[in-house]
């Protein structure tokens, strides 16, 4: 049992103030269309969060987290090619319709930065051999769809992912933050043109 991305919006709408909105679908090139089953994306060289959710009878629902999770003594390229192998097991079997990955940030850090890119590169390559449409959420804007406060902490985000798909515990932070992705996503679906389809 989860709650419904109507429900949600109206949730959204009571905590922000505004006025409800039309639910729609999400808009690609040809047309609106009905993405049934959702697959988010947080990159992170160590700690991969993967998250599937689908829309069934209304209902957001959580059909899949986890966190891909590589050891520090691991090399680089070993993590990324762990990274793109569970990518494509989780897409094989859940068969998701769309991506939706958190977006570039700025980094003080070139290293950092390279390294995230990286990480974000090998399992963005496995989506796009699936053939996947990719969608791109600013990690401000989740926070913010999901929580009601852009800098909200990570486990501030994990809680309100359980509480609102009605988990049995507490995800893993980097697994709660993929699915905060398909639950913002959900969100943003109904504004038109709010959401960017990345260029792969």
């Amino acid at each position: 049992m989860g709650i419904s991305p109507q429900e949600f919006a109206r949730l959204q709408d009571r905590v922000s103030g505004r006025r409800p909105k039309p639910v729609m679908e999400a808009p690609v090139p040809g047309g609106p269309v009905l993405l049934r089953r959702l697959i988010g994306i947080d990159p992170s060289l160590r700690g991969t969060g993967l998250g599937v959710a689908a829309v069934e009878e209304g209902r957001l629902t959580a059909l899949h987290w986890e966190t891909v999770k590589c050891p520090a003594a691991w090399l680089r390229t070993r993590c990324l090619g762990r990274i793109g192998e569970r990518v494509r097991e989780v897409v094989q079997a859940f068969r998701p319709e769309a991506c939706v990955v958190e977006g570039l940030f700025f980094a003080q850090n070139l290293k950092t930065a390279l390294t995230m890119g990286e990480a974000r590169g090998a399992a963005l390559a496995a989506v796009a051999v699936a053939g996947l449409p990719v969608y791109e959420m600013a990690p401000r804007k989740v926070k913010l769809a999901v929580v009601g406060f852009g800098a909200a902490q990570k486990l501030a985000v994990a809680k309100m992912v359980q509480r609102l798909l009605a988990l049995p515990e507490l995800p893993d932070p980097d697994a709660a933050d993929a699915l905060a992705l398909t639950i913002a996503f959900a969100h943003e679906a109904r504004r038109p043109g709010a959401l960017v389809r990345a260029q792969l």
